[in-house]
């Protein structure tokens, strides 16, 4: 059988944006994913498009995210239930005004348009907000899209593309022979000319079957969501510190997340188990924020990953001596990113130009001791 052009392992946002465009560019391309699209890392996050909790680094690379997202329909072809909301970042303390006044200044300072304001002008904002709150950062781009509709999505645009796509397929090694790399399933081998690695959190792994030391920290994070509620908020809000984030669809349900803790491992996929104290905490924090959240009953806690490089940015390029294979993934934030770093990507190997610098991996690497 011909080799594929472009193997793409990962079916995550970054890996199906990526496997997307090139196979629209007219690559014959191959996604294999363990899982199912969108379903592992991306498919259980909190589907937020944020600003405020990007990194300025990373700023103007979801500028031009948030733009895919809000044309979904036009680009993807379907709807990912994409909604632009007033984002609020609150200050409650002294301490957590002036790391907000910092933050947003490097964000600002990166294109992002947000606007520091006072509590009384925030509670102008969102009537729900606290009476407690001193400060707040205020963004008119913010929002949030549908993680499990992004996953329809993505496979209908990517077979309509031309794309081969193997689901519940994890890939147990990868060796390159005769020019071409040779990937081992559990059923058969997959062949293609070039090799894109989207595995997120199991990056660290992937990485060393090329004898390569690439650390990847595993958040093993908890989110919430309450019973269907009469309007209690308007807005997405988070807190400065980072430990909360907040929204209310369009159903009446409050999506509660933050990054709160639980327990598990890569191994685990989607975490072992629940911290209550976590979980009260996260309730107890967004509860504080909108007070109307008090009288809510929580119907439903999940574990999602997210992964982490050492400096939060993502690692997005070439992979060092070894010709033909390149990397994404890692990024804070990733889900708001996600499909205009897959488009920077593809337009590498494309041989094109990107429009924004790539993220080498060569500066995370270890090294052996010698």
């Amino acid at each position: 059988m011909k080799p594929f052009d472009v193997a793409v392992v990962g079916g995550g946002v970054m890996g199906c944006s990526t496997g997307l465009f090139l196979a629209r560019a007219g690559r014959s391309v191959v996604l294999l994913e363990r899982g199912g699209l969108c379903r592992e890392a991306s498919g259980v996050n909190a589907g937020t498009l944020t600003m405020q909790m990007t990194r300025a680094a990373l700023v103007p690379y979801a500028l031009r995210a948030w733009e895919f997202w809000m044309d979904a329909p036009g680009w993807l072809g379907l709807d990912v239930g994409a909604r632009v909301r007033d984002g609020l970042s609150v200050a409650f303390t002294e301490e957590e005004a002036a790391l907000l006044e910092a933050r947003a200044t490097a964000r600002r300072a990166a294109g992002a348009p947000i606007e520091l304001v006072g509590g009384n002008r925030a509670r102008e904002i969102e009537p729900g907000l606290s009476q407690r709150a001193l400060m707040a950062g205020f963004c008119a781009v913010d929002g949030f899209a549908s993680a499990y509709l992004a996953g329809r999505a993505f496979s209908v645009a990517l077979r309509a593309a031309g794309a081969a796509l193997r689901e519940q397929t994890e890939v147990l090694g990868i060796e390159r022979r005769g020019g071409v790399f040779r990937l081992r399933t559990a059923t058969d081998e997959v062949a293609a000319a070039q090799l894109v690695l989207a595995g997120g959190v199991w990056l660290e792994p992937m990485a060393a079957w090329f004898g390569l030391r690439l650390p990847v920290r595993v958040l093993i994070n908890q989110l919430v969501v309450t019973e269907r509620l009469a309007p209690v908020m308007r807005t997405q809000l988070g807190i400065a510190s980072g430990l909360l984030s907040l929204k209310q669809f369009e159903n009446g349900t409050v999506l509660i997340g933050g990054g709160w803790q639980g327990i598990g491992t890569r191994a685990d996929g989607r975490g072992d188990a629940f911290i209550p104290e976590n979980l009260i905490g996260n309730m107890r924090l967004a509860a504080f924020t909108i007070p109307a959240l008090r009288r809510a009953r929580a119907v439903r806690a999940w574990l999602g990953l997210e992964a982490k490089t050492a400096d939060d940015l993502p690692v997005l390029g070439p992979i060092p001596g070894v010709d033909d294979a390149w990397i994404i993934g890692c990024s804070h934030s990733g889900f708001t990113s996600g499909p205009y770093l897959g488009k920077l990507l593809a337009d590498a190997l494309l041989g094109q130009a990107p429009e924004l610098p790539l993220f080498p991996p060569d500066r995370l690497l270890l090294k052996d001791a010698a």
